[in-house]
């Protein structure tokens, strides 16, 4: 039987393990090292190779017993054999054995004291550890550091290559979890991301289990401590959005919701950079400075980052400390939501701007986490396509989506949270023939969401979604507010947007007839 604490132990006790460095140290190792480039602007940056993105075909979860019948099993959380674990989990220890260095960091994940996680992570590279050191909450001192006694340890190598045909994975890469062992194993690939997404995991089994409610969205909260949630996909403006300057930012991607309230998972952000500018998103561009790390940006020759180069991928991110934002509430902890934004990027461009959710509408989008693909972003795609991701954080979910839907619907209705859709998507049509929202304009609706103001505005519903749509904005164009006037062809928006929700229907079919309850009072029935 593998012993695999006295195998780390022994790994992080010997005398080339570098423990708990500073940031500085960190970049100069990664820059002696080879591993990146110094920016103008002092952040660190890293290419990761092959591996841009997430390798989600290639995340396993270790069946056992504590794992056995607690799990949604499937193409999400794909089952190994306790096995293959413990051989891959000796190869890659041996691995990282044989280097000159590894890089050690202790913290936490989770701002609320009573239910955060110790962690530790091993790293071959000194900028995933660099990574790691910006993304999780760092302890105040290096003594504290070391006195962490961690529930769960992340060990990467990723120029460890795995063998499908003699270690049991699908390829080279590999991420799996083991719950009873608590450790998440990576291999293969060089994507810091996937330390970042396998503790949020991690954290969306442990939270629930204690009654906390784990989320995938962002958090602000306003000088008069109303605090405002922010749900979305990657590319509708959850990051850009929860930025605002007149608010304090808890966080950018990953939060709880106690008894107290919201607290962030999280020390640092990790934002797409992809035409990021100074103009659109300030607050964003300023934080990337010495202490961030940037991933497959390109530099030109004085080491500037081109923002709008995709060259290597237009999945280009930067991390950087939650404290880099001027606004930034620290420690990131605040009350209960007033406030809930679904946010959908809309390529079809049937989706209104902005409209007010029922509580049986919230439960019903929040299980269908719908945004758009656009035409282009993969090849044999060439019209706009319907994406949906459960919670708008499939990916993440170890337990059956209902437990966190049916966690969000009585949380809304204990607190008597108003909860918007809104579209940053297209207007006036659909991808290539309409326009993108302005972001001013949703700006403009997103903040008289949250004072409360839009609320106590007159509604119209609209006949395919069955949606609450203001009947004017201040300072927003009254045409716009229903998608339907903004199209040279009203039968041509019937024809878009009745298909659209048969996507929806066809989609939710696959909650199964436990659900038929949720789509009927959101309006789409199966």
């Amino acid at each position: 039987m593998v012993n695999h604490s006295a195998l780390i132990q022994n790994l992080i006790s010997k005398e080339t393990a570098q423990v708990q460095l500073s940031a500085a140290q960190l970049v100069e190792s990664s820059l002696r090292r080879g591993e990146g480039k110094l920016t103008e602007t002092g952040a660190l940056r890293a290419e990761t190779g092959k591996y841009t993105g997430r390798s989600p075909k290639d995340r396993f979860i270790v069946e056992d017993e504590v794992s056995r019948d607690k799990i949604d099993w499937g193409e999400v959380n794909q089952p190994i054999s306790q096995e293959i674990f413990d051989n891959l989990y000796e190869k890659v220890v041996t691995h990282l054995d044989k280097k000159d260095e590894v890089f050690i960091f202790n913290g936490y994940a989770g701002a609320d004291e009573n239910t955060r996680l110790n962690l530790r992570v091993v790293n071959e590279y000194s900028w995933h550890n660099m990574f790691a050191r910006t993304m999780f909450i760092r302890p105040e001192s290096k003594e504290e550091a070391l006195d962490i006694d961690p529930q769960f340890t992340i060990v990467s190598a990723p120029t460890f290559k795995a063998d499908p045909d003699v270690d049991g994975t699908k390829s080279e890469a590999f991420i799996i979890v083991s719950f009873e062992k608590g450790i998440i194993l990576i291999g293969g690939t060089e994507y810091a991301g996937e330390m970042k997404k396998s503790i949020f995991s991690i954290m969306n089994y442990l939270l629930p289990e204690k009654g906390v409610m784990s989320m995938h969205c962002s958090a602000n909260v306003g000088e008069n401590k109303d605090v405002s949630l922010f749900f979305g996909l990657s590319g509708t403006g959850k990051t850009t959005l929860s930025a605002d300057p007149q608010r304090e930012l808890i966080g950018d991607d990953e939060h709880g919701w106690n008894e107290d309230g919201v607290f962030n998972i999280e020390g640092g952000c990790y934002a797409k950079t992809i035409n990021l500018s100074a103009e659109k998103e300030p607050e964003i561009f300023h934080a990337i400075r010495f202490g961030s790390v940037l991933e497959n940006v390109v530099l030109d020759e004085t080491g500037k980052p081109d923002y709008d180069d995709g060259e290597l991928t237009e999945n280009t991110r930067a991390a950087y400390p939650l404290d880099h934002i001027d606004n930034a509430r620290i420690p990131s902890i605040a009350g209960h939501p007033n406030t809930i934004i679904f946010l959908t990027a809309d390529a079809f461009g049937v989706l209104p701007p902005i409209s007010k959710l029922t509580k049986s509408q919230a439960m019903y989008h929040f299980l269908s986490g719908f945004t758009s693909k656009l035409a282009g972003t993969e090849r044999g795609i060439t019209s706009p396509q319907p994406v949906f991701s459960t919670c708008f954080g499939s990916p993440f979910l170890p337990l059956h989506a209902t437990t966190y839907a049916n966690m969000l619907g009585d949380l809304i209705d204990e607190h008597e949270v108003n909860v918007y859709l809104v579209n940053t998507g297209w207007s006036g049509g659909e991808y290539g023939v309409g326009k993108r929202m302005d972001l001013t304009h949703t700006r403009s609706m997103v903040r008289r969401a949250i004072s409360g103001e839009l609320a106590l505005n007159p509604f119209e519903e609209d006949s395919t979604f069955g949606l609450s749509i203001p009947v004017s904005v201040p300072g927003v164009p009254s045409e716009i507010l229903d998608p339907r006037n903004t199209w040279e062809s009203t039968d041509a928006y019937d024809e878009k947007a009745q298909s659209l929700k048969e996507s929806f229907i066809e989609n939710f079919k696959k909650f199964g007839e436990s659900s038929e309850k949720i789509a009927k009072d959101g309006g789409f029935s199966l």
